[in-house]
This record gives C-alpha cells, sequence and structure tokens, in this order.
C-alpha cells in the first residue's frame, strides 16, 4: 500500500476527538501507515482545516499532536444526507488516489444515518461493491435487537460486499483480548488441560467504578446487557471456549468462534440484574426505568471440550473497582486430599485492565521450619514488557485494517447469533435489584451460586 485516504463521517463527535485522531497521529507518526496518507474529516460544522483541529484539541480528553495532523489531516463541510455533497466529495477523494490508493470510509454516526450516507456513497461511486481496495468501518452498537441488526446488516450487503465491511468492537483490539488464543494455543501447559476434566469454571468480569457520565439517551435504551454482554463478553467467551482453528486467519478464528456461540445456553435461575442508586437521577434517564446496569449470568459452552463447565458473565457500573479479567479456576488435583492443609485450586487470570498481564496462582510450601502452604502468583506484566507504551486499541484496529485483516474485526454471523443469546436471556429478565454496595451483590451471587466472584 503506497497510498491511503481515511474519510470521517461524523468527524467533529467525541470518538473522533479521543480515539480516532489520536490513533491515526500516532500511526502516521510511527511510521505504520504511508507518508501519502490524507485522512479527509466531513461534518456540518462551518469550519475551515485550521479551526476544525483547534475545536477537536479543545474537545479531547488530552492535547492532540496539532503538528502531525496538520500534515494529513482535511476538513470539509457535508450534509452527510444530501446526495449532491456526495460528487463534491468524489472530486476531493478523486484527486488523490490511483489504482493502487487504500480507501476507507469509517461511519463515526448513529446507526439512524447509516442508510442515507451508505447509499449515497454507493451511488456516488466512492465505493464500488467487491472492491477490496474500498472499505466500510462502523462501531457498534450492531443494532439494539436482533430485529434492528439484520436491517442494517442486509442494508448493508445492499451496497457493499461483506469483505468490506469492518464491525469494530474495541474490546478485540485491546492487548490481552489479542493475546487469548496465544496464551492458549502456544503453550503447552495450558493447552493440555483445556478441558472440562480439569477446568472446573471460568469467570469473564468487567467492572467499572463510574456511572453513565452523559450517555443516559443511549445507556438507558441499552443497558449492561445490551452495551457489555452483547459484544465483549461474548467475544471473551468465545476466544476463551473455541476449538482449535484449522489456521489463524481471519475466517479460520471466526469459524471457531461461531460454532462456541452456538453452543452457549444459559441457567436462566441464575439471573441476576442489578440497577445502581442514584441512576434514575442521570441526565436523559426515564424516571421509572428498570435498565439494568448490573448483570450476572450463569452460563455453558456444551461442545465435547466444555460440557458442564460454567461460565460466570458479570460487568456493572459503580461497583467497587475498574477491573476487566478472565479467570480460569481449575480443578483440584486428586494428591491434594492427601495434604492436611488448606491448599488453594491453581488459577490463571488473563488480565485485560487495568493493568494488561497474565498470572498464574498455585500453591507453593512457606519457607522455613514450618510445612504450611500459601498461594503464591506468577505475573507477567504486558505494559512493564512493552517496547514504549502499550498501542491504544483503536491503533491496532484501524492499523488492522488499512491492512485488510479481518481477525479483530466480527462477523456477520457471531453478531446474529450473539442478538439471539440476548433475546433469550431477555426472556427471562426481572426488574432489577437496587444497589449501592458491591458487598451487597457478592452476597446474592454466592446465595444464588455458591461461588465467590473477586
Amino acid at each position: 500500500m503506497k497510498k491511503l485516504i481515511f474519510t470521517i463521517f461524523g468527524s467533529t463527535g467525541d470518538l473522533t476527538s479521543r480515539k480516532l485522531l489520536p490513533a491515526l497521529s500516532k500511526l502516521y507518526k510511527d511510521n505504520k501507515i504511508p507518508k501519502e496518507t490524507k485522512i479527509i474529516c466531513l461534518g456540518r460544522k462551518d469550519l475551515n482545516t485550521k479551526s476544525y483541529l483547534t475545536y477537536m484539541n479543545d474537545e479531547s480528553s488530552a492535547p492532540l499532536d496539532l503538528k502531525t495532523l496538520e500534515q494529513i489531516v482535511e476538513y470539509h463541510k457535508i450534509q452527510i444526507t444530501d446526495k449532491n455533497d456526495y460528487n463534491e466529495l468524489k472530486k476531493i477523494i478523486s484527486k488523490e488516489t490511483d489504482n493502487q490508493t487504500k480507501q476507507l470510509y469509517y461511519l463515526a454516526i448513529g446507526p439512524e444515518l447509516f442508510f442515507d450516507v451508505a447509499q449515497n456513497i454507493n451511488h456516488s461511486g466512492l465505493i464500488e461493491k467487491a472492491n477490496e481496495n474500498q472499505l466500510i468501518i462502523f462501531e457498534k452498537p450492531f443494532g439494539h435487537d436482533l430485529k434492528s441488526a439484520k436491517k442494517i446488516n442486509q442494508m448493508l450487503w445492499e451496497f457493499f460486499d461483506e469483505k468490506q465491511i469492518y464491525r469494530i468492537d474495541h474490546y478485540l483490539g485491546k492487548e490481552m483480548i489479542q493475546n487469548i488464543m496465544m496464551v492458549r494455543f502456544a503453550n503447552r501447559i495450558f493447552e493440555e488441560v483445556w478441558y472440562n476434566r480439569t477446568i472446573k469454571n471460568v469467570k469473564i468480569i468487567v467492572k467499572e467504578t463510574d456511572g453513565i457520565f452523559n450517555r443516559g439517551g443511549y445507556y438507558d435504551q441499552s443497558g449492561a446487557l445490551k452495551d457489555m454482554v452483547q459484544s465483549h463478553l461474548i467475544q471473551m467467551l468465545s476466544m476463551v471456549s473455541m476449538e482449535v482453528p484449522l489456521s489463524y486467519h481471519s475466517e479460520d478464528v471466526k469459524n471457531e468462534k461461531v460454532k462456541a456461540i452456538e453452543n452457549v445456553s444459559f441457567d436462566s435461575n441464575s439471573f441476576i440484574f442489578g440497577q445502581y442508586e442514584g441512576y434514575l437521577n442521570e441526565d436523559k434517564v426515564n424516571k421509572d426505568s428498570k435498565t439494568e446496569t448490573f448483570v450476572f449470568i450463569k452460563a455453558f459452552v456444551n461442545t465435547p471440550r466444555f460440557k458442564g463447565v460454567p461460565f460466570y458473565l458479570m460487568t456493572g457500573k459503580k461497583l467497587d473497582q475498574k477491573e476487566s479479567v478472565i479467570i480460569v479456576e481449575f480443578e483440584e488435583t486428586s494428591e491434594q486430599r492427601k495434604w492436611n492443609l488448606p491448599l488453594s485450586t491453581n488459577k490463571l487470570y488473563i488480565k485485560i485492565a487495568p493493568d494488561d498481564g497474565v498470572g498464574l496462582k498455585f500453591n507453593s510450601k512457606v519457607p522455613g521450619l514450618t510445612g504450611d502452604v500459601q498461594e503464591v502468583e506468577l505475573e507477567y506484566c504486558a505494559a512493564c514488557n512493552a517496547v514504549g507504551n502499550l498501542s491504544e486499541a483503536y491503533e491496532k484496529l484501524l492499523l488492522e485494517a488499512t491492512e485488510s485483516h479481518k481477525t479483530l474485526f466480527t462477523r456477520w454471523d457471531e453478531i446474529e447469533l450473539s442478538w439471539k443469546l440476548i433475546e433469550h436471556i431477555k426472556e427471562k429478565q426481572t426488574d432489577p435489584i437496587i444497589y449501592n454496595d458491591y458487598k451487597a451483590l457478592q452476597v446474592l451471587i454466592k446465595e444464588k451460586m455458591d461461588v465467590k466472584m473477586p
């Protein structure tokens, strides 16, 4: 790839200022994308390129690299629902492109605008269907239920080939999410015991200390179930439970993830839905809202490898700490019964946030003259061993898109199956309990499941 044109629809929004522009400027500065890169930012505001960058710098949570961005960014005012504006946009882009130019179109807009933009992109000839040098990228939510997700997908297929569609779930760009398969398949000590005869349970946990901030309008229509479980948690579950793929190319990996998701079932008696105290006072939240901000689910993956192993999924806001982690707990050994000591089970920790890394807990003798036992941990800190700083998820995802690598992006059948699972859960959903203390939720989980959650 000698040349890259990266066009952003909705370029004056929060996503662009906080994630896209910082990621693109870092990739350019580090020579990860071509020197002949042009970022075309489109919006309704009456700005020029200089005033646009000043505005975005003011909106960003951290100062932008304006020196780099000034070299590669152009701002153009556009009404994205006006098809005539796309003819002008095509003239602008055509001046910058040839047959070898990679063209990426990023829809940093709400799903309600997808049809207008996709149709106008197609009808204006900006993207030719099946041309794999011309790609479209968009963010979750991929619909708000199965019906709307299907509608969006059918619309996109009308204008673009599946190979041209890149659906971003930013969690898949996180360092340790990428590392799950490496830990599993590149280490005999784990792959040899990655079965129901040796794994006792798997916990997939995403905890947040914050509330919903100013996202009430979106979150009250979504809730933790749609916002987190449908995408992030089910994706992590599929990567932990999938079979060994034929190769580590995108389609082979996705085929195995889909097989895992197809075999997921739930214990509906395990469901716990909660809502943090004060949620009803948040801006743009319905005062009678039953939207859940906490979810606990017991799931099973009914494959020969994992049949009978419980997967505990938990996510929530206003909890005791910010933490994203996968905990694989192993069965006790037959020899443990012979020790008259308080031996613990072995646990593998895949730590996603805030500290990226891997930890393994096991039993060891306490140094000294006694025969006492202690639980010790071997730990690998990914951030500590990174060359420079760990890359942001969006840096990795945007780089993968420029190189047409789709492993870290979601395929339609993954999304369809995950929405089917969410609809099954919602059939059994009850009104949320109100919580203001994570300890109370821990007690409830233990009472229902006799399992301790971190």
